[in-house]
């Protein structure tokens, strides 16, 4: 059981570079909150810059489906659309981004690369618990430093 665990962090670590954790202040609007999450994915090369583009064209089309719960977002598109790599970024956004009228405010941005339809399951299992637990939530939410942020994060895949 011991070993599981291990397994599943480094996992989460090979998953999420502590460089690609981000908080900042606010966004001009969610066009922006989309551009600006995907940034360190592009930046690392595990996007193609297109790949925000076509989450937004999503958007507007079929609705902020990446928008999970009450401040959590998976930002993603599909693989075809600009995916290279299999990675994870987190920006904080303390002022809260609203997608649409019917979606909840977002703080959390997770955002996501998967090169494939099934890779980004660990993702969905990890937010999954992740979002289960409030007091995480909350206080991810608090956080002003980005290594507190991928501590507790690291810490949820136990």
């Amino acid at each position: 059981m011991q070993e599981e665990n291990k397994t599943e962090v480094a996992s989460l670590s090979d998953l999420l570079k502590p460089e690609n954790v981000r908080v900042i202040d606010g966004v001009r609007d969610w066009k922006d909150a989309v551009r600006i999450s995907l940034k360190p994915l592009e930046d690392g090369g595990y996007v193609e810059p297109r790949y925000a583009e076509n989450v937004i064209k999503d958007t507007i089309e079929l609705g902020p489906y990446y928008v999970l719960t009450d401040d959590v977002a998976l930002i993603h598109a599909r693989p075809e659309e600009g995916a290279i790599k299999k990675q994870l970024a987190v920006t904080l956004v303390h002022q809260p981004v609203v997608f649409n009228e019917t979606s909840f405010p977002v703080r959390i941005l997770f955002a996501l690369a998967a090169e494939d339809s099934t890779s980004h399951i660990e993702v969905i299992k990890m937010l999954a618990n992740f979002c289960m637990d409030e007091s995480r939530v909350a206080a991810v939410t608090e956080c002003t430093e980005p290594s507190d942020i991928y501590q507790i994060l690291i810490n949820s895949a136990e």
